[in-house]
């Protein structure tokens, strides 16, 4: 499976946004990556370069490369609706993302390792592909013989029950329900989606 394995605190201060989530290097040094940072003159970004750089902050965020965004995006672009925002909708029903949304990992690349090892169910079978697509009631779960993780419970612990509204997390069962895909003014990623659309759209 293709995944990015490079440095992350340089992609986030390219993009000045801690998209891999919290990180005390990128407080440290929150100014563009480079010998000079914010001393060097930057040219003025073309059209085509701001759009650009929004798909490959999208990209870095969620996790998923060049083909299998492209592929999200024609799906986005085929269902009714606004199509940056079918996008947004379909990257947030990841499988990946819906274990670290609901606590289960701390960040994507860590639920995308739970799924990839096996360590999660979808309606009570082990599902390994990261990139799987949840549909509304599909019930999202952790292995039963793997609930005492260290890694697991050390993530849940450490969540402090941060809920979104299209989830519903059973702590007990340890497992969550994916209620419905998420409005926009309820995902909380900093993403200008239209921009991505323009660029598909040359």
């Amino acid at each position: 499976m293709a995944r990015y394995i490079g440095p992350k605190t340089k992609i986030a201060r390219r993009f000045k946004d801690p998209i891999f989530g919290p990180d005390k290097s990128y407080e440290k040094r929150n100014v563009p990556p480079g010998q000079h940072g914010m001393a060097r003159k930057r040219a003025k970004l073309t059209e085509y370069a701001v759009q650009l750089y929004e798909k490959q902050k999208a990209k870095f965020t969620y996790g998923v490369l060049e083909r299998q965004f492209y592929k999200t995006f024609e799906l986005a672009a085929r269902k009714k609706g606004i199509t940056g925002e079918n996008l947004l909708k379909f990257l947030e029903a990841r499988l990946d993302n819906t274990v670290f949304r609901l606590g289960i990992a701390q960040t994507r690349a860590q639920g995308r390792q739970l799924v990839s090892h096996r360590h999660i169910t979808v309606n009570g079978n082990i599902v390994d592909i990261s990139s799987y697509q949840l549909k509304p009631g599909d019930v999202v779960g952790v292995r039963e013989r793997s609930k005492s993780l260290e890694l697991i419970t050390e993530s849940l612990a450490a969540s402090n029950s941060k809920k979104f509204n299209w989830l519903n997390w059973d702590g007990k069962l340890m497992s969550g329900t994916f209620m419905a895909y998420p409005e926009r003014d309820q995902i909380p990623e900093n993403i200008k989606e239209q921009l991505i659309v323009e660029l598909y759209s040359k």
